[in-house]
């Protein structure tokens, strides 16, 4: 079955603004996005999901304006760490041991590493590093979209700083990495609903060591 959905999928150019996405789909969207593995398992990106008309079309402004981001029932931003920092790693090791209930001596071990690693690398580093974390996720929701039978289109076409202070991203500790317009497909005016989807044959893309 989730074959048969990824084949259904496409990047969907025109959504149809007066049908919106049942709660209820964003939500196991979302959870599935919280369950995506990430670099030892920090979750080095936060998703925020905005339906507000009017910053949306402040952001369609900055986005080459694609009506996917005004069209869609959700627009939903990716934003990665913008370092690592101590508090961050010791935030998420601590939260593993609280709700495992131990203390396990080899993970404070790993986490001693990562602390005397990581926080003394320089923050462009950190932040691409944070950012293909969040690419995980954009799979992982892309996925979860097509498995609930809601298009999803990800996009890279922004002004990530421009976006970064629409959503005072800045100020949390964050940088954009990709948006998400979530929704469903209009009935006409996408050019590329009908198209047959094309990859590279399995043979090609595939190759085995035994």
């Amino acid at each position: 079955m989730l074959i048969d959905r990824l084949n259904w999928r496409y990047a969907t150019k025109k959504m149809n603004p007066d049908k919106a996405v049942p709660e209820e789909k964003i939500a196991r969207i979302l959870e599935a996005v919280r369950l995506a593995p990430t670099s030892s398992g920090l979750q080095q990106f936060e998703v925020i999901v905005v339906t507000n008309a009017e910053i949306r079309e402040k952001i369609k402004a900055i986005a080459w304006n694609q009506e996917q981001v005004t069209d869609a029932s959700h627009l939903i931003v990716f934003a990665a760490w913008d370092n690592y920092t101590a508090d961050r790693i010791n935030g998420m090791f601590d939260l593993v041991n609280d709700e495992r209930g131990f203390r396990n001596e080899g993970w404070e071990a790993y986490r001693q590493m990562l602390l005397g690693t990581y926080p003394q690398r320089d923050a462009q580093t950190n932040f691409e590093h944070a950012a293909r974390q969040a690419y995980v996720g954009l799979g992982i929701a892309l996925t979860a979209a097509a498995f609930e039978e809601v298009d999803a289109t990800p996009m890279e076409g922004f002004d990530p700083d421009a976006l970064d202070a629409i959503l005072d991203l800045r100020a949390r500790g964050l940088r954009s990495v990709a948006i998400m317009p979530v929704g469903y497909r209009a009935d006409e005016g996408d050019w590329l609903v009908n198209l047959k989807k094309v990859r590279r044959p399995i043979g090609e893309f595939v190759s085995r060591i035994d």
